[in-house]
């Protein structure tokens, strides 16, 4: 079995809801060929944060028991969600059934406005946020890469805002990648998190070379032909991309420029 990262080691720690990690990678719990998969691949990921389904976890009480175990056993951080839910009044239940079944005060906060491609419903999702908010929840809103949504996020409270790179389970990677620069920009202070839509390691360097703080993916990983080494694929994707945004790209050009002199004294003979 893989090897979880060295957190004791590791320099690359950051914050989120209130918590300190190493791993800058979110990873879903659904979708897996098994259990025991799961496992392994959250674990290749190196991942800190697990989000959970409330509607998975009480399918069925054997299952759920099964599943609960392996969560547990990995002593990671669980985020629930409301997945599945389509009004602001049923992710705010969901979200209070959570916080008693998962024993914490996180929600990852989806309200779907559209079933054909499962994207956000912003109204309900702010008006979701807003009352979470005031019941004491750190709130993880997904919502599209609309500024002006993102804008009414903060607004009415959150410090995290995770916009989609492209519809849930698409695979599609960044649709929009000035839109998500925009939020970047505007919101230098908010934690961001790309939530959705990625499909490769390759988009999730881009996300990070964007300077988010972090990625959510599930799908990517979990219906890969091997799901431990596409998690293992994206650790260092994640790594690379963060590592990228800090040291700083040079300026693109219009047109070429040598990277070798072609003029003066070879340099093997500037000390003859």
């Amino acid at each position: 079995m893989t090897k979880p990262i060295d957190t004791e080691t590791s320099k690359n720690s950051w914050e989120i809801g209130g918590k300190t990690f190493q791993s800058r990678m979110l990873i879903g719990s659904a979708l897996y060929p098994s259990p025991a998969i799961m496992e392994e691949s959250i674990i290749a990921s190196g991942s800190q944060i697990v989000t959970v389904a409330l509607r998975r976890q009480s399918a069925g009480e054997q299952e759920g028991n099964r599943f609960w175990e392996i969560i547990r056993s990995l002593n990671i951080s669980v985020l629930p969600n409301t997945a599945g839910c389509h009004s602001a009044k049923e992710a705010i239940t969901t979200a209070e059934m959570a916080r008693e079944v998962f024993g914490t005060n996180w929600i990852k906060l989806e309200v779907i406005g559209d079933q054909y491609n499962l994207q956000p419903d912003p109204y309900e999702t702010v008006k979701a946020a807003e009352v979470l908010i005031k019941e004491g929840f750190v709130v993880f809103p997904y919502t599209t890469d609309d500024l002006v949504v993102a804008k009414k996020l903060v607004d009415a409270g959150c410090r995290i805002v995770m916009p989609w790179g492209s519809p849930i389970g698409s695979g599609k990677g960044l649709m929009n990648p000035y839109n998500l620069q925009a939020i970047r920009e505007y919101l230098p202070d908010i934690k961001l998190v790309v939530d959705a839509g990625i499909g490769k390691p390759s988009h999730a360097v881009m996300a990070m070379e964007l300077g988010y703080d972090a990625v959510l993916l599930n799908s990517a990983v979990a219906l890969a032909h091997d799901p431990v080494k596409m998690a293992e694929a994206f650790r260092d994707a994640v790594l690379a991309g963060r590592a990228g945004y800090e040291a700083g790209a040079m300026q693109e050009r219009e047109f070429a420029s040598p990277s070798t002199p072609t003029v003066g004294t070879p340099f093997w003979h500037q000390n003859q």
